[in-house]
């Protein structure tokens, strides 16, 4: 109906059960369409507009500006263009060629920009002048060289962005870039954040030979003040190399080191005696070793975050060191043979568990269902992530017992993806989540659809679930009926992104470290 675009059909405030006849229906949305003839959205004002679109993509803000002149203008405003990727990749966004790109920093960035990412066919001198000239606010900074095979010539770069508080270098396998960063050393020294991502989802198992394409020993020289530093996944990245920042960035609260399986905790000691503000310490996929580990005097340490996931340490490794940690708030230890239930009996009557509120034992299959129980009665109350999946004995039955208990949960994760020989009945489940969670913001369910059982009042629970949950903002399913039933539900109600796959999501406890936002990348 023309005219009737601004019209929620809401606000016809018509009780379905009291008026179900069409006719009065029809009457109703006539007259409120009479009411908005003249009304369009052409007549908004243009700070409301502007509003509208700060909602959409870059890419759909371009689109936009094709409609008209005057949302042309609009679509250009500056306020709209504070965070923005470049990376067609990751936006959709292309620059055709570097003249467009220093028209944008220009025109359209300039003083409002906060945040930029850029391809390697962008990084050159020239762009670099010309931001660090015209966006003087460009605080964060994601410079992607993954795809490099050979970097322009940064011989004349005589200027960089002087305010960065953020820097993301994605690095290549193959380009040096030592080149490029002795340019830069002088003006990141206000830098508290810098994540080095490596190439360890791309990278060949059986490459044999490894270069170390930055300088890590030169670059924490100039870098004093980094508080947080992420290096993901790089195949060169050793013990020796974290002792090199521990050695100069003595602010430094947050290291991650996940898969940089060169890492075995060498220098973790040192580490702790030199960073006193260390409060987080993520190494999934390392390859710790236990008699490093057990060198280190965590009852000293500060920690409350701790990622040790796929990891070899040995039982003994994990007592000593759980019943030293006097106030861990965060511990992911899945997919470690050593973590038993004596390493978790010890650290319960250690009672040093009184401040954690994330717990995340993913494929832990040494560990029984009594031991988890007794845990998760003692301290589930203050629990706000828990994560038992990946264990095919922590079936439905346990979690009934456990969720009355787990009343703060925010993350929950349960299930393994392996066929099991008992069914799973989802709709009580549904049921208990909703009654017991009401602060549920992340949920995932990762057993196989044949496993799952439901009945024809499936939907009843799944209500009670959505409801109940409001905060519910990621539930995550494997692609089956069940799936399509709880996505169909969340989207009648208008919650059209809750409900996802489990092919391309993943629901993690990381939501609950303190530097999460600060460790985001990618």
């Amino acid at each position: 109906m023309e005219g009737f675009t601004m019209v929620d059909l809401q606000a016809l405030s018509i009780n379905r059960d009291d008026h179900n006849n069409g006719s009065f229906r029809r009457k109703k949305e006539l007259e409120l369409a009479d009411m908005f003839k003249d009304s369009t959205i052409e007549k908004l004002p243009d700070k409301v507009l502007l509003n509208i679109f700060s909602y959409l993509s870059h890419l759909e803000i371009c689109r936009m500006a094709t409609i008209s002149r005057r949302w042309r203008q609009i679509a250009y405003d500056s306020r709209l263009w504070k965070n923005v990727s470049l990376r067609p990749e990751i936006s959709g966004l292309h620059v055709g060629s570097l003249e467009s790109l220093m028209t944008l920093i220009s025109a359209r960035f300039g003083p409002s920009l906060r945040y930029l990412e850029l391809p390697i066919e962008l990084i050159t001198h020239h762009v670099l002048h010309e931001l660090a000239a015209k966006c003087p606010n460009l605080t964060h900074m994601l410079l992607d060289f993954q795809q490099a095979m050979q970097l322009h010539d940064f011989s004349e770069l005589q200027a960089f962005p002087a305010k960065l508080r953020y820097l993301c270098i994605c690095l290549s396998e193959v380009i040096f870039m030592e080149g490029f960063m002795r340019k830069i050393y002088n003006f990141i020294n206000g830098l508290e954040v810098l994540h080095l991502v490596g190439t360890y989802e791309k990278t060949d198992q059986e490459e044999e030979e490894i270069y170390e394409v930055i300088n890590v020993h030169k670059l924490k020289a100039a870098t004093p003040n980094l508080r947080v530093i992420n290096l993901y996944g790089i195949n060169f990245i050793d013990d020796s190399h974290i002792d090199a920042f521990s050695s100069n960035c003595i602010q430094l609260e947050c290291l991650a080191v996940n898969f940089c399986n060169k890492v075995t905790g060498a220098t973790l000691k040192t580490l702790f005696q030199r960073s006193k503000r260390l409060k987080c310490l993520l190494m999934n996929g390392t390859s710790l070793q236990s008699e490093h580990v057990m060198t280190v005097e965590w009852d000293k340490t500060i920690l409350q975050e701790l990622d040790i996931t796929a990891t070899d340490l040995s039982s003994e490794c994990l007592i000593d060191m759980l019943t030293r940690i006097p106030s861990l708030k965060f511990l992911s230890a899945g997919q470690i043979n050593g973590f038993n239930d004596s390493v978790l009996k010890a650290w319960m009557e250690s009672g040093n568990c009184k401040s954690l509120l994330s717990l995340d034992l993913d494929a832990s299959d040494n560990l029984s269902d009594e031991i988890l129980i007794k845990f998760v009665t003692r301290y589930g109350a203050q629990l706000q992530a828990c994560i038992l999946s990946g264990m095919a004995h922590i079936t439905d039955q346990l979690w009934m017992t456990i969720l009355p208990i787990l009343k703060s949960a925010k993350i929950l994760v349960m299930g393994c993806h392996e066929r099991l020989s008992v069914n799973i009945h989802v709709d009580q489940l549904m049921d208990a989540i909703a009654t017991n969670c009401p602060k549920l913001e992340r949920l995932e369910l990762r057993w196989d659809p044949e496993n799952l059982r439901f009945s024809d009042k499936s939907q009843k629970a799944i209500d009670l679930l959505r409801v109940k949950c409001l905060k519910l903002r990621c539930m995550v399913l494997s692609d089956g009926r069940y799936y399509e039933l709880v996505k169909a539900n969340f989207e009648r109600a208008d919650r059209m992104t809750v409900v996802r796959n489990t092919t391309c999501c993943r629901v993690s406890p990381y939501y609950m470290i303190q530097n999460y936002n600060d460790l985001i990348f990618n």
